[in-house]
């Protein structure tokens, strides 16, 4: 038996977060059983707060100094980060996540 993928998107910006949304769609839609997390900072933050995405929405993790920034609370099913977004990135690549750049 494979082990699952475990696919993390990390989108910077406006334009990367909708291209990790549809990525994030379109990897559960061809392969249900991997897991996707889309971590998003900087401007995508507020892009995420202003553009509800429901099928991707409960993927997708702000960091919590962009939402600071921007002084501005995260809305439900987002979740927020326990810290800044680089941190999570290289962790989650330490546990065996495959980083893709939105």
């Amino acid at each position: 038996m494979t082990t699952p993928l475990q696919i993390l998107l990390h989108a910077p910006d406006a334009e990367g977060l909708q291209r990790a949304r549809m990525n994030a769609v379109n990897a559960r839609k061809g392969d249900p059983h991997c897991t996707v997390r889309i971590i998003a900072n900087a401007a995508a933050v507020a892009a995420a707060l202003d553009t509800p995405h429901e099928p991707a929405d409960a993927l997708t993790w702000l960091c919590p100094n962009s939402l600071a920034q921007l002084q501005r609370p995260a809305r439900a099913p987002l979740q927020v980060l326990d810290g800044p977004a680089i941190l999570a990135l290289a962790r989650l690549q330490t546990e065996g996540w495959t980083y893709i750049r939105a």
